[in-house]
């Protein structure tokens, strides 16, 4: 198990990376027309920017932390045998991305067997760092983020995401539920932001049926430090195979819950 200070010392080394990966994304971001645009599957594209930001990230903390494992979505398991694994989406939203929609962002997460130290997630179109530490709280460009503490039903905004890796019947049927129960739901086309406004309490909670650890790893370490409630989202091999995610304020989760049917499925 690496020392507080080792832990620390990539927290800062990864800062760093992360905001030169989003700089780098923003150029591409710029000149978007220049890119060439390859499809993974159902509405699921990469571009030339997804990967050379993922590159940087991944060439930088293999020169600092060469033990290190790295997850990367591009990329797939590179690095070392130690126990420090980094999961790095270098684009998420990159759909926004293509269509040049400025939400989107960069995320890495580092964790542990199955506990999330670090979380970063960097929005260069808006400037705002988000970082976490576990154990040290979650900030925005150095202040404190706390989660919106809602309680009320008919006060509730909930991010919800899909993918066409799942049917959409069950998405459809939360929204169905959600909008029965007066609450709000937005689809913003980018997991990672969703799970990190929820932690910045500008959303009150986040669902997604399917989802991948690159997409989550950062958000999740986000959400608990700033006071909400995540699933154990790394169980049941989540980070080879992605799984379900949900996050919420404290008051609401269960609500969330039971409007999803995670809280059946997982009973």
């Amino acid at each position: 198990m690496p020392t507080p200070t080792a832990l620390d010392l990539r927290h800062a080394a990864a800062t760093g990376i992360v905001r030169e990966a989003g700089l780098k994304a923003l150029d591409f971001f710029r000149r978007r027309h220049e890119l060439v645009v390859e499809h993974k599957g159902t509405q699921d594209v990469v571009s030339i920017a997804d990967r050379a930001a993922e590159d940087h990230i991944v060439g930088a903390l293999q020169r600092l932390f060469p033990e290190d494992r790295i997850l990367g979505e591009e990329g797939g398991f590179r690095g070392g045998d130690g126990e420090c694994c980094w999961i790095i989406d270098p684009i998420d939203g990159t759909s926004n991305f293509l269509h040049g929609i400025p939400h989107w962002c960069v995320s890495v997460g580092m964790a542990i067997g199955s506990t999330v130290e670090i979380g970063l997630v960097y929005d260069p179109n808006t400037d705002e760092m988000f970082s976490a530490r576990r154990g040290q709280g979650a900030f925005r460009n150095g202040m404190r983020m706390k989660v919106s503490g809602e309680s009320e039903e008919t006060k509730a905004r909930f991010g919800i995401g899909y993918s066409f890796r799942r049917p959409a019947e069950p998405t459809v049927e939360a929204i169905g539920k959600i909008l029965a129960a007066k609450s709000e739901w937005v689809r913003g086309a980018s997991g990672t932001l969703g799970l990190t406004y929820v932690a910045d309490g500008r959303s009150d909670g986040y669902w997604e049926h399917h989802i991948n650890a690159w997409d989550v790893a950062a958000g999740m370490l986000l959400v608990t430090e700033a006071g909400g409630k995540v699933n154990d989202f790394l169980a049941g091999d989540g980070l080879h195979k992605g799984n379900e995610i949900i996050c919420a304020t404290p008051g609401l989760f269960d609500h969330l819950s039971r409007l999803t049917g995670f809280g059946e499925r997982n009973a």
